[in-house]
C-alpha cells in the first residue's frame, strides 16, 4: 500500500488562474525551505492539499521547470532544483554585471517618483521583517533590486534580470537563513539606495559590489557547508611489511 506524502502547508486556492496560483504557492514553499532542494513535488499530494485536480499542478510544475526552479525526471516526476556553490557563484557574477550598470543608470535617471518608490520598498522590507514573514521578505528584497533595474530605463537589461528571477528568489531565501535578525536584510540595502540618491558612479559601484559580494561569499559558503562530503580518497600505495 502506497503511503501519502506529508503536507507542506499549502493553502486552498480559489478557482481563477489556478496554474499561476499553484506556481506561486510552490515557489513560496521552495523559498521557505518547506520544499527543500532535491525534494519531489508529489502532484497528487499537492493537488489534494490545495483542493484541486492534478492537471493545474502538473502545468504549474512545467512552468517552474521553465523558470529553473524545478527539474523533470522521466517517469519519476518533478524535483526541486539543487543549486551548487558553482551555480550560485556564476549567478552572482552575472548579477554584479547587471546591477552595477543598472544602479549607475538608475541614479542618472532618478526622479522624485522613482526615489519615493525605492524608499517605500525599503520601508516595506523593514515592516515585513517585524512581522517575521520570510516569503514576503524574499519577494520584497527581489522587488527592490528589480525597481533599480526598471529605473535604469533599459528594457533588455530588465529582461535579463527577470530571466534570473527564480534562481534569485532561491538565493535570497538562502540569505535569509544567514541573519538572526530579519531587519538586517533591510539594513544592508540602505547604503545602496543612499549611493544611488547621491548620484556618484564610483560610490554606487562600490556599494553594489559590497552588497552583492558579501551575499555571494556567504551563500557560497553556506552551500558548501550543506554539501555532503564524500569519503576521503583511497590511498593507492601500500607499505610492504
Amino acid at each position: 500500500m502506497r503511503t501519502m506524502s506529508q503536507p507542506v502547508g499549502l493553502p486552498v486556492l480559489a478557482e481563477s488562474d489556478l496554474v499561476r496560483q499553484v506556481a506561486r504557492r510552490l515557489t513560496d514553499a521552495i523559498v521557505q525551505g518547506r520544499l527543500p532542494p532535491g525534494a519531489k513535488v508529489a502532484e497528487a499530494a499537492v493537488a489534494r492539499e490545495l483542493g484541486i485536480s492534478r492537471a493545474p499542478v502538473r502545468e504549474a510544475a512545467r512552468l517552474l521547470e521553465s523558470q529553473g526552479l524545478l527539474m523533470a525526471s522521466p517517469r519519476r516526476g518533478f524535483f526541486v532544483r539543487e543549486l551548487s556553490a558553482r551555480d550560485v557563484d556564476e549567478l552572482y557574477a552575472l548579477r554584479l554585471c547587471v546591477e552595477r550598470h543598472a544602479a549607475v543608470e538608475a541614479a542618472r535617471r532618478l526622479t522624485p517618483e522613482t526615489r519615493a518608490a525605492l524608499r517605500r520598498q525599503l520601508d516595506l522590507m523593514r515592516d515585513l521583517a517585524r512581522r517575521d514573514d520570510p516569503a514576503t521578505i524574499v519577494e520584497a528584497d527581489y522587488q527592490f533590486h528589480r525597481l533599480i533595474c526598471e529605473a535604469a530605463g533599459n528594457a533588455r537589461l530588465l529582461r535579463l534580470f527577470d530571466g534570473l528571477a527564480s534562481e534569485l528568489r532561491i538565493v535570497i531565501g538562502l540569505i535569509g537563513r544567514l541573519y538572526d535578525d530579519p531587519d538586517e536584510i533591510a539594513r544592508t540595502h540602505e547604503p545602496v539606495l543612499a549611493a544611488i540618491e547621491a548620484g556618484h558612479p564610483e560610490r554606487i559601484v562600490a556599494h553594489v559590489d559590497h552588497h552583492i559580494g558579501v551575499a555571494r561569499r556567504e551563500v557560497v559558503r553556506l552551500l558548501e557547508s550543506l554539501t555532503p562530503q564524500g569519503p576521503p580518497p583511497r590511498n593507492e600505495t601500500s607499505e610492504t611489511p
